[in-house]
């Protein structure tokens, strides 16, 4: 029963006494009674919030008794009633729902457990927990029962004599949370926060844990809409079902507009407007009742209002869509693309698409195993947290970004809006407190993480109608003299092929015509720049005829350093340079065209431009050597997916032998000298 408390147990302890819970507690009671998970965690919090192992044990004897004695099992319900009647009174858990009677000008409750629908309760326990009078909330509740009553035509012997709300209701939970939080790094509050919703993040890498801080940011963000797609068994709408009372679960089916938005018939409010969350579960599966129900639902993620008739109503409730990829990433992008698996109505339709917000890797978490990734340690009580996330979607943490990070042109409007929504979002989970501190590292890993989400959504729309959505190379900077920096999409590389994205500042792709006896090579050639001087190659052994390539670059940078980077003296910076073979041959031979690109590009801090393979040789002088087989190299671009080929254009004539049916997949453009061999390669 006792487990070893680690460091970071030891520091939840102290952070937030009174607040946690052993997970491992909670699995172990969860699935016998009949009530959600976050029932359960209240309890043990209550009783077992300590890390002594004696008043566990204490804790574990009053928390079964109790779940024993109150949760009503079914065809419990008549002998709960009959205890009532016997004894005067019963306590039990149960959720509780009020509603006024206006015709006897008076508040009922009803207790689904025991089927009871008018339950007597005074109007200041009502106005103690106005929450009732919405979509209710899980209580502790003494249930007394009136003989007297019970002889009068139309009495009502059930009454509720006092309760006490198991979902929190202090004021001052959030600011609990906050004053917690500054006694924790950035790293340790993420593996606590997974281990607050039950997770082990010690099994879990890096990307699988942002899926997870993912996943929670429509709980902290208002009308935030999300998609995740994966393989099964990845606890996808685990997060929506049994961590918070303010998220509701769709699992397939027909959804109703009725029971989303409104009914037009009594005008009752629906999911999204009880709700911080609307989960459609096994989304591939879901329809609505009317043709019209997907444009409902489109205008209102847009939004987040519909109409009833001339009214309009908002609300704030997000939607995410979850279900399962049948085949891998890899061979889903091959025979469609990754938002194929939605309902035939929202599949291929790009403005449905725009709304949405994130799209959530599922392929970038494990299969759950319940011996490896579900935790044993602390965690904060899910009612304490569920509570804090709600009091979070009130306001933006968008300030964070002013005059520190800008967003690059290839992001429209709806793109900046759906990335600010996640970094908002992504914000208020790691530093709830407005106060804190966000370094430019923690706020770069953020912003790394709504972009990609967002620019999956993008990549799907180009696969749809790629005229309209051509652009996809999302980038942004921090600080006002920072690098622009590209996010890609890791599910879209490919071994065989070079990157679409723009690379790193000093990163080139380039092709040696002479490598060797089997023809052309293509090399990723890195530069890395600071202070000092020359130019340090890192290959061991260096190639002899790469580092010739190396030294001829080297003086033309130093000889005409004003036309390539400006004021910038290349002089006062040291170079590292590294050559990656991406074929069999090593040598380096002919790539000085290429090397002199990438060590201007790292100085001037630019980045080449995605798709791009460079080819030239230089000589001391500056000429650029004439090409010897530019079909055979345009081959090989053409092998590796490049997009463009910037080439010497001495190299014009021969390349008219370039078959048809190639000449087609690329775009050749050509370079008289090596300043225009820069300007062209560079990202405008």
């Amino acid at each position: 029963m006792s487990i070893q408390l680690d460091d970071l147990d030891r520091l939840a302890v102290r952070a937030f006494e009174g607040y946690i819970v052993r997970k491992d507690l909670v699995r172990q009671y969860s699935r016998q009674y009949p009530v959600p998970t976050y029932v359960v965690e209240f309890m043990l919090g209550r009783y077992c919030a300590t890390a002594d192992e004696q008043e566990i044990e204490e804790g574990l004897r009053i928390v079964e008794r109790q779940l024993q004695d109150r949760t009503v099992r079914t065809g419990d319900a008549e002998l709960f009633k009959a205890r009532a009647r016997d004894r005067g009174s019963v306590r039990l858990i149960d959720i509780i729902r009020a509603r006024l009677d206006a015709r006897n000008d008076c508040f009922v409750v009803e207790l689904p457990s025991l089927n009871l629908k008018d339950v007597r309760i005074s109007d200041a326990l009502v106005h103690e927990h106005e929450r009732m009078l919405t979509d209710g909330f899980y209580a502790e509740v003494t249930l007394s029962y009136d003989a007297a009553i019970a002889e009068e035509r139309g009495g009502r012997p059930f009454a509720i004599d006092s309760l006490r709300a198991i979902q929190l209701s202090q004021s001052d939970v959030l600011q609990k949370l906050q004053e917690g939080r500054r006694q924790f790094s950035t790293e340790e509050w993420i593996f606590f926060l997974l281990r607050s919703v039950g997770l082990n993040p010690s099994a879990l890498d890096a990307r699988a844990r942002v899926v997870t801080l993912l996943r929670m940011v429509p709980f902290v963000e208002r009308n935030y809409n999300a998609v995740e797609l994966g393989p099964r068994g990845t606890g996808k709408s685990h997060l929506y079902q049994q961590i918070s009372p303010y998220s509701h679960l769709i699992s397939g089916g027909k959804a109703t507009v009725a029971k989303m938005f409104v009914n037009m018939a009594n005008g009752q409010r629906g999911l999204v407007c009880h709700y911080d969350v609307v989960c459609f579960d096994e989304i591939s599966g879901v329809s609505f009742d009317q043709k019209d129900g997907v444009n409902i639902m489109k205008g209102y993620m847009e939004s987040g209002e519909f109409s009833r008739g001339k009214e309009s109503i908002r609300a704030s409730g997000g939607i995410v869509m979850v279900g399962n990829l049948d085949v891998d990433v890899e061979q889903q992008q091959r025979i469609a693309h990754l938002l194929s698996p939605l309902p035939p109505e929202m599949r291929n339709d790009t403005a449905f698409m725009d709304r949405i917000h994130s799209y959530i890797p599922g392929w970038d978490f494990p299969k759950l195993n319940p011996n490896d990734h579900f935790t044993d340690h602390f965690g904060l009580v899910s009612d304490f947290l569920s509570e804090c996330w709600t009091r979070m979607r009130e306001g933006s943490r968008l300030s964070v970004l002013q005059e520190r990070v800008n967003w690059g042109g290839a992001l429209s409007g709806r793109d900046i809006q759906a990335v600010n929504k996640s970094v908002s979002g992504l914000i208020k989970l790691l530093f709830p407190d407005p106060e804190m501190e966000i370094t430019d590292d923690d706020l770069e890993t953020i912003v790394r993480a709504a972009l990609e989400s967002r620019r999956r959504v993008k990549e799907q729309q180009k696969r749809c109608l790629k005229t309209e959505f051509r652009n996809t190379h999302f980038s942004f900077t921090i600080g006002i003299d920072g690098v622009e920096k590209f996010v890609s999409t890791p599910e879209l590389h490919s071994d065989e092929g070079i990157e679409s994205d723009p690379l790193p500042p000093g990163q080139v792709y380039g092709i040696s015509p002479t490598a060797g006896e089997q023809g052309p090579m293509l090399y990723r050639i890195e530069v890395t720049s600071g202070r000092g001087s020359g130019v340090r190659i890192l290959n061991t052994p260096q190639p002899q005829a790469f580092r010739e390539s190396v030294r001829y670059a080297e003086q033309n940078l130093y000889t005409r350093s004003r036309e390539l980077v400006g004021d910038r003296d290349p002089r006062a910076h040291e170079f590292s340079v590294q050559l990656r073979p991406l074929d069999t041959d090593t040598s380096g031979r002919d790539l000085g065209l290429p090397v002199l690109v990438a060590l201007s590009a790292s100085l001037l801090e630019r980045s080449v431009r995605g798709g791009l393979i460079i080819v030239g040789a230089l000589n001391l002088g500056g000429s650029v050597e004439i090409v010897p087989n530019p079909v055979a190299v345009a081959e090989l671009a053409i092998d590796k997916a490049a997009t463009t080929l910037l080439m010497p254009i001495s190299a014009r004539r021969q390349l008219f032998d370039l078959p048809d049916e190639l000449a087609t997949k690329i775009n050749i453009e050509f370079y008289s000298e090596a300043v225009e061999a820069l300007v062209k390669g560079v990202v405008d």
